[in-house]
């Protein structure tokens, strides 16, 4: 398997850190076991898990306003695949990359070789209904699945229907839908027809899906329309997912709510009611910011991780929610935010691995709230660091990532091979 980065350049770094890696996990393994828990289970539960990258994810982000262009950004979704790489090689926490179509159209052969020089896979395919694409006959100006012109409707449809034909030659198992029809105006659409549309419109593209795939439906709150969205909240989205069947499931991007919602508790009923079908993890401070994991709120990351332990352990029928990155990365190297981004969230499952269920359930029982809430503190206080960082050692990853990324040269070397992207626009990548 081929790597960007030199196997020599990550074991240099890890010499620097090894000694003290290994006495803080021993340390840390003695705190633990006084607590009745053994360091070594967590560590194989971390070594397993995973989440997947987006494509996008490796370019430099942007406003609506302007795009700052960085150095040595991927021309095309064969660098960005390079640069996903990179992310894996050294966290060994991403190993699958969900790509965006059209932004990543190419032959599937191609895609399947690119991948496989890096033992990549591919995860959900991700549609783009919200933009236009070049050369493309119908504008999404004002809609694509709930639009109005059933031309454009059917558009849309065939759009998806193309991105799981693709999918399924890359041996993806998911299509994420995620619309941005909507309003800008009171009275500009009718609410419930529109809504009526677009479930006549996704039902078409659920008949198509393969047996054992599923779908991915994503509400969001507000943008680009800002009076009303079509698919606004996650009750919007739970209804979706039944109407259309068992392969149909609701996907929570934590960005897409407003500031003060639970989102931890819209978790626990998808859960309960056995539609939740991953999440895009990002934060936000004032709306869909689109910022690293855990930058702002670590502990309502830890708090939903907190729930999807609960069902994990429970055994909750058919849980196995997909979990993907999904974040802007304006003024950062995107490398090093979704590599920092991917440990946040693996910080946020060790932790959560951590809850004292039993002695929760006791405080629940007893009304007791102080100490309820203070058994997930425990859990989230302790420092599960040396944990990640011995999953990342063991597994050929660098107990350092992003100090074994910057000695390595890469973002510089890249650069020089890369033409420097244009400023000036806005948008996303």
């Amino acid at each position: 398997m081929e790597t960007m980065i030199s196997g020599d350049a990550v074991e240099k770094s890890n010499a620097v850190n090894e000694k003290a890696l290994r006495a803080d996990y021993a340390s840390l393994g003695e705190q633990l076991d006084r607590r009745g828990i053994a360091i070594d289970a967590i560590l194989r539960k971390v070594e397993a898990f995973g989440v997947a990258i987006p494509s996008w994810g490796v370019g430099t982000g942007g406003t609506r306003f302007a795009r700052f262009p960085g150095q040595g950004e991927p021309r095309d979704v064969f660098d960005k695949i390079e640069d996903c790489s990179v992310i894996n090689q050294l966290t060994r926490a991403t190993p699958t990359v969900s790509l965006h179509i059209p932004w990543d159209k190419a032959d599937p052969n191609r895609l399947k070789q690119a991948a496989a020089r890096f033992g990549l896979g591919f995860d959900a395919m991700n549609s783009n209904t919200f933009s236009d694409a070049r050369d493309q006959k119908q504008s999404y100006k004002f809609g694509s699945l709930s639009h109005a012109d059933a031309a454009v409707r059917r558009q849309a449809v065939e759009h998806n229907i193309e991105c799981i034909e693709i999918g399924r030659a890359l041996g993806s198992k998911a299509l994420t839908v995620w619309i941005g029809d909507g309003s800008n105006f009171p009275g500009q659409v009718n609410f419930a027809r529109a809504f009526e549309r677009y479930l006549d419109a996704m039902k078409d593209i659920y008949a198509t899906l393969p047996d054992d795939w599923r779908l991915f439906t994503e509400h969001k709150m507000y943008e680009p329309a800002f009076y009303s969205t079509v698919v606004q909240d996650w009750g919007t989205n739970y209804i979706i997912a039944k109407e259309l069947g068992d392969k149909a499931y609701c996907l929570v991007d934590l960005g897409h709510h407003a500031p003060n919602v639970n989102i931890e508790m819209i978790v626990s009923r998808l859960i309960q009611f056995g539609k939740l079908g991953g999440f895009h993890f990002n934060d936000s401070k004032y709306g869909d910011d689109d910022l690293d994991a855990g930058s702002i709120d670590p502990y309502r990351l830890f708090l939903v991780f907190n729930e999807l332990v609960d069902a994990e352990l429970s055994g909750a029928k058919d849980f196995h929610p997909a979990h993907m990155l999904d974040q802007s990365h304006n003024v950062t190297d995107p490398i090093e935010s979704l590599m920092l981004s991917a440990v946040e969230v693996q910080r946020a499952y060790a932790a959560a691995l951590l809850v004292d269920r039993k002695a929760l359930e006791g405080f629940q029982e007893a009304n007791d709230a102080l100490m309820a809430t203070q058994t997930l503190k425990a859990a989230y206080r302790t420092d599960v660091g040396p944990i990640l960082a011995m999953a990342r050692l063991n597994s050929g990853g660098a107990i350092d990532p992003v100090a074994a990324y910057r000695a390595s040269g890469y973002r510089q070397k890249v650069a020089a091979e890369r033409p420097a992207s244009v400023g000036g626009s806005g948008g996303i990548v």
